[in-house]
């Protein structure tokens, strides 16, 4: 299919007559139509279609349509039928009356575009830009960032399931690609275990009897793949993905010991980064944060929170759930660059702070990153007669060390840690050893510490000090509005639960939901609908204010 650009984009007058008639007090998607103007021309989508081919349906009009599609839960099906069916969606996409719509498969194949080009951040970029057109959207002020799970689409399997539904893919994608060979190859009894899916069968209850199930499978896969790798298995089955993840699951979860096929132990499975957890969705990973285990993603979502303007989102990140918070810092702010967002204060709770993200993003960006550093973990900290690194006196320009009880330190070196360096200072063995005050200090022989830079140490520790102050505490305590906006995409949007598979699928369907949200509150906005504020019972209201309690105060919007 080409791109051919559609009309001048006016919205024509017998669907602008009979919209007015049938929405007198219009609808969200009338409303943003008439605040906001085209959200997306077809030129932005320009380059995901080639030149030549039969005319595709207007990709600006088709981007407008899968943002409304998330705004309210719709379907593909639904959505298309809406486009023929509802005068709202008409009048938004600026279509005549008679418009016949376009099949509902047209969604799922602009999708793959947006996929295909990593052109999914156009579409909340475009809101975006429209919003601050209307002035409701400038940079500076305060910002907040939060991440949730992500479940994957596939089911969640256990490791028997995980195993045998790997090798029964594998076979049926084999019995498409090389069914002859496949019936010489096969085994009688896999017609037995793998004609069928796991979970229509029973895993025996007693832990040697699933053992031996497991063993089983694992030498059936090793069989299967002897015979894939043999020569005279035909070309081309090694590249069967089926086939690649089944090598990748085995080698993952088995190993030969004496010939015999032997589960890996705990202690011998790579990491949870490269770790398969289910044949149908490669990408997901298994993640653990608290109390909470998941197999799947991980989004980011960062809101601007200001008083007089909707708090909108202006950066969606996705990633496979073994990433950490602080990891993505780096790539919000240069995200929130790009597109001359960044606030000058970035709330954000401990889970992105630390002192050299703090003092990174003050370098490189003039950001403010608020959020409560971790507290010092050795026991010096968390005894109130011992000494913590900050009852020492640092001399950067001569490298030395004074402790509490005037004695300098006796080497100052700098050594690689992963992916930085950190200086690693000790004191005089004899020194400490006659110390008076050495069991409040120190449980070894002597003293020794681990510092930062000077830039981030000083940071952290000034950090450290500030939190504790209710100044401190009152300029934080809005970051948790980010909490709703996480709980809006989840009952709104479905943000919790990918709807595709794969990484790039999932990050494009938070990026329309960022877009989705964005809509509606640009629409509750116009409609001065009032922010949801924290719920309070009726007793809890009758609290003295003198008695009130930081965890029973309102988390601000």
């Amino acid at each position: 299919m080409s791109m051919r650009p559609s009309g001048s984009g006016e919205i024509p007058e017998e669907t602008v007559r009979v919209a007015r008639a049938a929405f007198p007090k219009g609808s969200l998607a009338i409303r943003v139509r008439d605040e906001l103007g085209v959200l997306f021309s077809d030129e932005e989508f320009a380059d995901l279609f080639p030149s030549r081919g039969k005319p595709a349906w207007s990709p600006g009009r088709l981007a407008l349509v899968l943002v409304l599609q998330f705004v309210e839960g719709l379907t593909d099906r639904q959505a298309a039928e809406a486009v023929r069916a509802r005068i709202d969606f008409k009048y938004a996409l600026g279509l005549e009356l008679a418009d016949p719509g376009f099949d509902f498969s047209v969604l799922s194949e602009f999708r793959d575009r947006l996929i295909e080009e990593d052109a999914g951040s156009r579409v909340l970029d475009a809101i975006l830009t429209a919003a601050r057109d209307k002035g409701l959207l400038t940079g500076g002020g305060k910002a907040r960032t939060d991440s949730t799970h992500v479940f994957s689409a596939a089911r969640e399997l256990c490791w028997l399931e995980m195993v045998a539904e790997t090798l029964r893919a594998a076979l049926n994608a084999l019995a498409v690609a090389a069914p002859d060979w496949l019936v010489q190859v096969a085994e009688p009894d896999w017609f037995k275990h793998y004609a069928t899916r796991a979970e229509d069968s029973r895993f025996p209850r007693a832990r040697t009897k699933r053992d031996e199930v497991g063993r089983r499978i694992g030498a059936d896969g090793m069989r299967l793949l002897r015979a894939v790798t043999s020569p005279e298995a035909p070309a081309g089955l090694r590249a069967v993905p089926e086939v690649e993840v089944l090598r990748q699951l085995w080698v993952q979860s088995f190993h030969l010991i004496d010939g015999e096929v032997r589960r890996r132990d705990p202690k011998d499975r790579p990491p949870g980064a490269t770790r398969l957890v289910t044949p149908y969705d490669i990408e997901a990973r298994d993640g653990a944060k608290r109390d909470t285990f998941w197999d799947g993603y991980k989004v980011h979502l960062t809101e601007t929170c200001g008083a007089d303007a909707p708090n909108l989102i202006t950066h969606v990140a996705t990633t496979d759930a073994t990433v950490t918070d602080f990891d993505l810092v780096p790539a919000v702010h240069a995200g929130l660059a790009r597109r001359r967002l960044l606030p000058d204060e970035h709330m954000v709770d401990t889970g992105y702070v630390t002192a050299r993200h703090i003092a990174a993003a003050r370098r490189d960006h003039s950001v403010d990153l608020v959020g409560p550093m971790m507290p010092n973990t050795g026991w010096q900290g968390r005894t109130e007669a011992a000494f913590p690194i900050s009852a020492f006196t640092i001399d950067w320009d001569r490298r030395k060390v004074t402790c509490p009880g005037g004695k300098t330190s006796t080497r100052w070196a700098r050594e690689p840690v992963r992916d930085k360096t950190e200086i690693r200072v000790q004191f005089s063995t004899t020194d400490c050893g006659r110390c008076p005050v050495k069991d409040s200090c120190t449980r070894g022989p002597r003293r020794k510490l681990t510092l930062q830079d000077q830039d981030i140490h000083e940071v952290l520790h000034q950090r450290r000090t500030e939190q504790q102050t209710d100044e401190w505490k009152e300029r934080y305590k809005i970051r948790a509005g980010v909490e709703g906006t996480i709980s809006q995409g989840i009952q709104r949007c479905g943000l919790r639960r990918s709807r595709y598979h794969g990484l790039a699928k999932t990050s494009l369907q938070h990026q329309l939901t960022g877009a989705a949200i964005n809509l509606a509150r640009i629409d509750a906005h116009i409609t001065a609908s009032p922010r949801a504020r924290t719920r309070t019972s009726h007793f809890a209201a009758l609290r003295p204010a003198d008695q009130t309690t930081d965890g029973a105060k309102q988390a601000p919007n």
